[in-house]
């Protein structure tokens, strides 16, 4: 499981300072036998060549969480977005290839077109719909052309988590704010706790060290599928609020500049390979990440009083 003599692995997190990268490092916090190097934005530039190799020299693994995140902001700034999301993926691949180090890539969903009606495979054939999802292909493609045996694309979706903007910890905010939410129902897909993909990042790691883990690409989301409206409403439930409060509407009424896939539903079966079972369904999930200490405070704060109105 280790890779060097000392018996500790070297591990570089990039994109330490967000929301999963800092789950990364508290997984990581609890294993001894891990040396761990942590890299925000202020720290690396992906984007730098120079600086990702001098950073990538010295660890077995690299997990990389660093990331151009703005959907919206993608459209209008592409060139900008993919300098992030793809050369600079570009960049820690190639570090990775001179050094030996594995790579564990986040990707996205969004590198798919979402136009299907069962999950999609791993092996599925890309087409983004939007510049962020084309910027992500470029890096999930570096990865495959040159890590073929070292480098690991796990795409994730609809993520949440304790730290940082997401959707849960914005509903139960609305919720100390509006007696109502009208809730999009018509895009589906797998929410999916940041910590819970930050332990299986870290299983992938030790499984590709120890040679039980073929590389390519891996589906990071949770079992089971819901729309924007069901997780709304099952993270209120689950708060102890009334989910009636939150009201099905669709995509029409949210225009947003860049379009959303409407079917963003993962197939798990690559996970075998792997000898690890696919990741619990989003509600098991969702009911354990309530409990962490920053989304339960949300939630008893809702409990107060609502400000009248409606969305």
């Amino acid at each position: 499981m280790t890779a060097n003599s000392s018996g500790t692995t070297r591990w570089l997190v990039t994109g330490a300072a967000g929301m999963l990268g800092q789950d990364v490092l508290a997984v990581l916090g609890a294993d001894p036998t891990a040396e761990v190097t942590a890299l925000g934005r202020a720290d690396l530039d992906i984007t730098d060549a120079a600086a990702v190799l001098a950073a990538v020299e010295g660890h077995d693994l690299v997990v990389n969480c660093a990331a151009w995140t703005d959907v919206d902001g993608a459209e209008t700034a592409e060139e900008a977005a993919t300098a992030v999301n793809g050369t600079g993926v570009r960049h820690l691949a190639a570090a990775c290839a001179k050094t030996g180090a594995r790579l564990l890539h986040v990707s996205t969903d969004y590198v798919l077109p979402g136009d299907a009606t069962e999950p999609y495979a791993e092996t599925a054939a890309t087409s983004p719909v939007n510049a962020y999802g084309r910027g992500k292909l470029v890096g999930e493609q570096a990865v495959a052309e040159l890590l073929p045996e070292h480098g690991y694309t796990v795409r994730t979706a609809w993520l949440y988590g304790q730290h940082g903007p997401n959707f849960v910890a914005t509903m139960l905010k609305l919720a100390a704010q509006r007696d109502t939410l009208d809730v999009v129902d018509d895009q589906h897909g797998q929410p999916t706790w940041s910590y819970a993909l930050a332990v299986r990042l870290v299983e992938l790691g030790r499984a590709a060290l120890a040679g039980r883990a073929p590389a390519g690409v891996y589906h990071g989301t949770a079992s089971g599928r819901t729309t924007w409206f069901g997780l709304a409403r099952e993270s209120y439930r689950l708060s102890g609020l009334d989910p009636e409060r939150i009201r099905p509407t669709t995509s029409a009424a949210f225009v947003r500049p860049a379009v959303r896939p409407a079917f963003s539903v993962l197939g798990h079966e690559g996970w075998a390979q792997a000898g690890l079972p696919p990741l619990a369904d989003w509600q098991e999930q969702l009911a354990e990440a309530l409990r962490t200490p920053a989304l339960a405070a949300l939630g008893a704060a809702a409990h107060g009083t609502v400000a009248g109105g409606s969305s």
